[in-house]
């Protein structure tokens, strides 16, 4: 590989995930700005007041979820949402997305090598649920779109839990393969000039 081809890739490597989270950034931003409030504010003023108040009910109804009266109003919601045909289905899906993603549970999420077919292994990730005839729910994410896969059920002598991170396990499929977290770069091959070829060079003038 050329110098200027290994100088555009260490650059890319560097800048892509940068230009990435600060277009998300901005995105957030321009959507936020375009809630309606009093004429007189400007963008910013808008944006801090929703993140105020937005902060401000997390936390409230996080408070609330745990008083009796807290699990009261969310069974109250969850049957009034689950009495609309179709919708139901979109909450009742991100409610277990939310869940799954920020339960604090040691076994969420929690990597295994699932054994296949002709002695292959993949990667999957515990829920943290089991089956009324006690089969382990795991989710096979594919690669490198790890939000499609299989949820699957399987016996516990069916997979292998291992010591790995959760990061260097989506770094792996994220990556198809190619990358892992503790990877201290790219390799880059350094050919030394030979003492004969230092000495057929005239030196500059």
């Amino acid at each position: 590989m050329s110098s200027w081809k290994r100088d555009a890739a260490s650059g890319l490597i560097v800048l892509a995930p940068l230009l990435v989270t600060a277009y998300i950034v901005a995105w957030l931003y321009f959507q936020i700005a375009k809630i309606p409030f009093p004429a007189e504010l400007k963008s910013y003023q808008r944006v801090l007041i929703t993140l105020v108040v937005f902060t401000t009910l997390v936390f409230s109804v996080g408070y609330l979820m745990r008083t009796t009266v807290g699990s009261f109003v969310e069974n109250t919601i969850d049957g009034m949402m689950n009495r609309l045909p179709g919708l139901r289905v979109v909450y009742n899906a991100s409610k277990m997305a939310a869940e799954t993603a920020l339960s604090d549970t040691n076994q969420l999420q929690k990597p295994v090598k699932l054994e296949t077919w002709n002695g292959l292994r993949m990667t999957a990730f515990k829920t943290g649920k089991m089956t009324d005839d006690g089969r382990e729910v795991l989710f096979l994410p594919t690669a490198p779109n790890i939000t499609t896969g299989f949820v699957i059920e399987v016996e516990p002598d069916q997979f292998t839990e291992t010591d790995e991170s959760v990061e260097d396990a989506l770094t792996r499929i994220l990556s198809a393969g190619f990358g892992e977290n503790n990877d201290s770069g790219i390799h880059i091959d350094v050919q030394e000039e030979s003492d004969e070829n230092r000495r057929e060079t005239p030196p500059p003038t």
